[in-house]
């Protein structure tokens, strides 16, 4: 008689049963299959056994079998081990205002030309002052001037603006860079950056220091002397731009005539300003004022040798002529006006083997 076993629904062992059924394995406290001989053929059982994936669910009562496929194939030969999936690049840090820095030189040209047109209007505006010394002007005209006036100069002042946010963004990256490059990092964060270039009084001071730190602790001569100028640019436009706006306190005419003067070259600094710092940036970064790369240019002393390498020349004297050889040119003069063909080629002989010796006391 065959032994009636119990098989585990969890792990698939078979229990031998003795006495009464039970209901859960010894080994993975599964549920137990009802009690069954263990050679009983499978219409006498009362299970069958299911292979299941352990993500598969049950299939739902009434849907077909899956669709027949080809034969199962691989593109390339299986290999078993583990995966290494090589790393994610590291993604670049967005630094702040970075969509000003790379529209930094652009920001820059466009301030220094609206600063331009603004001392144009300027200009005008005191051309006019001059012409109305002695004759009237038409009220549009001067209605014109004044528009065109505060419209140059609210214009330029957000253009201004725009190209110190641009110049703020290119000295963020450009000191991230300088650092990176000598393996540290920024020590100063973002918004003391922000505060030392954009706070007024302070951004005086600020700015030429943080350049001079960009440089390093062994700077380029040409790009330090290059900040130096901005440095006192910079400085001596913000003086210029105190007394204009000092000037127009005044109340006299001729007061507020020099203020439009004032005004007029407070524009020119800043536009000139303007074109100094793209100056500046793009030294610092290798290239010259029109964006193409700067040539640096050595100049090696070149001098002349401690001695001259070929001696020179001097022709030999009478003196220095070999023994005959004055006999040897005085035959030839003679053979050269009557003598025979042997004296002449004789003469001729002497005449070769003299500028040979000449040669040889060249040399």
């Amino acid at each position: 008689m065959s032994t009636v076993v119990q098989p585990c629904a969890r792990c698939g062992a078979r229990w031998a049963v003795q006495g009464a059924p039970q209901h859960w394995c010894p080994r993975c406290r599964g549920v137990l299959l009802s009690p069954a001989p263990i050679d009983a053929p499978p219409e006498r059982r009362n299970y069958r056994w299911v292979a299941r994936r352990p993500d598969q669910r049950a299939r739902r009562p009434g849907s077909g079998g899956a669709r027949a496929t080809g034969t199962p194939s691989y593109a390339e030969m299986p290999r078993w081990g583990l995966r290494d999936t090589p790393p994610a690049a590291a993604a670049a840090r967005r630094l702040p205002l970075a969509r000003f820095e790379v529209r930094s030189s652009g920001l820059l040209v466009a301030a220094a030309v609206a600063f331009g047109v603004a001392a144009l209007a300027e200009l005008l505006r005191y051309s006019i002052l001059l012409h109305n010394r002695t004759r009237l002007i038409d009220p549009l005209v001067l209605a014109l001037s004044d528009y065109f006036v505060i419209a140059a100069a609210a214009v330029a002042l957000v253009g201004g603006l725009f190209a110190a946010l641009g110049a703020l963004g290119w000295l963020i990256a450009m000191r991230e860079r300088a650092f990176g490059a000598r393996g540290g990092r920024d020590p100063r964060p973002v918004w003391a950056l922000a505060l030392g270039c954009l706070v007024p009084v302070v951004n005086l001071v600020w700015p030429g220091v943080f350049l001079i730190e960009t440089l390093g602790p062994r700077p380029e001569p040409h790009a330090l002397r290059a900040v130096r100028i901005w440095w006192a640019g910079w400085v001596g436009g913000a003086l210029l731009a105190a007394v204009a706006a000092l000037w127009h306190l005044a109340d006299s005419l001729q007061a507020k005539a020099d203020g439009v003067l004032a005004a007029m070259y407070t524009d020119l600094a800043a536009a000139g300003m303007a074109v100094l710092t793209l100056w500046v940036m793009r030294l610092m970064e290798g290239r010259d004022l029109r964006g193409r790369e700067r040539i640096a240019h050595r100049w090696v002393v070149a001098v002349d040798p401690a001695q001259p390498v070929i001696a020179p020349v001097r022709p030999a004297s009478a003196n220095a002529l070999p023994q005959g050889a004055e006999g040897a040119v005085r035959a030839r003069d003679e053979a050269g006006t009557a003598g025979t063909g042997a004296q002449q080629d004789t003469a001729q002989r002497a005449v070769v083997d003299i500028r040979e010796y000449e040669e040889v006391v060249a040399k």
